[in-house]
Parts: C-alpha cells; structure tokens; sequence
C-alpha cells in the first residue's frame, strides 16, 4: 500500500520535499541570517500550513479557529523561552548569527508531512473529512507548528528591536 501511494506522488512533491530537506538541513550549522529570511520562513511555512487546513476543510470556522488557537498558544510557549546565549544581532549588516538547532528542519518536514500523510489519507478515505477527531487534530497540529516558527521569529525580531534600541542610545549619548 505504501509502495503505491509514493508511486502515485506527483514528481514536484519530492522536489519540494527536498527543497525543505536541505532548507532545514543547514538550520543544523549555526550560521548568519539575514533579517529578510528570518521573516519570510515563518511567512511561507505559515500559508503552507493555512492552506493546508484550506485545502482540505475549506474555510470552516472551526478549523480555522482550531489552527489560530494552536498557533496562539505555541507562540505563547515559545515566547517564553529565551534564545540561545550564542545569538546575536549585527545591526550594521541588519543579520543575526544563530546556533544550529534541528528544530526549523523538524517543523518544516512535520507540515510537510503532515499535508502529505493528509493527503493520501484523504485519497483513500474522502469520508474521514466529515470525522470531528480529523477536523480537530489536523488544523491544531498546523496551527502548533505555525505558532512555533513564528514565535522563533518574533524572539529574533525582538533581539533586533533591543540592539537597534541600544545602538541608538549609546549613538546619542
């Protein structure tokens, strides 16, 4: 049964597949990030995730209400958390050096694998769609990784909030 689902896959899923393979792959080194990409990664992986629950509920008000809840409360947990003690904000060059972390490739590969497995479950079971367990694990379980890549964002945001903010006092100063 497995065999048959992958060779029913189309050819640009695994493309995409390896594209966030190697994308959170080098999340594993740490390494320089510009301010750009820490704000679009949360954005792209976000519409993936809400098109996700789209694709499948449409614009059900209870999925879509499942997936922001999730969203808000991760983002909560993970607001909470400091950053690593490594990281670092050069406002000159506007870009931060962060530590590796396995995390992004975890998330990424977890939407992904989220849609897919959805997606073939919905192939071979349309009906699970008017389930209640379905449409409340699925939406949640996007939303949580969507509140976990963006709270890492809004931590990054802050830290360049903080030095733009301190570089401005000890310029005036």
């Amino acid at each position: 049964m497995l065999m048959q689902i992958i060779l029913h896959t189309p050819k640009w899923v695994f493309a995409v597949f390896f594209l966030l393979l190697w994308l959170g792959a080098r999340q594993l080194l740490a390494n320089n990030v510009s301010l750009t990409r820490v704000t679009l990664m949360p954005v792209a992986m976000g519409a993936l995730s809400v098109y996700g629950v789209v694709s499948v509920f449409g614009d059900s008000f209870g999925a879509l209400l499942g997936w922001a809840a999730a969203a808000v409360a991760m983002m909560a947990l993970v607001l909470q958390r400091p950053l690593p003690a490594t990281t670092r904000y050069d406002a000159a060059a506007r870009r931060f050096h962060v530590a590796g972390s396995p995390v992004p490739l975890m998330l990424m590969m977890g939407i992904f694998l989220t849609k897919y497995v959805v997606g073939a479950a919905l192939a071979m079971h349309p009906e699970l769609r008017q389930q209640a367990a379905f449409g409340l694990v699925i939406p949640v379980l996007y939303g949580a990784f969507s509140g976990v890549f963006a709270a890492r964002a809004v931590r990054l945001w802050k830290l360049a909030i903080r030095t733009d903010a301190m570089t401005a006092t000890v310029g005036a100063a």
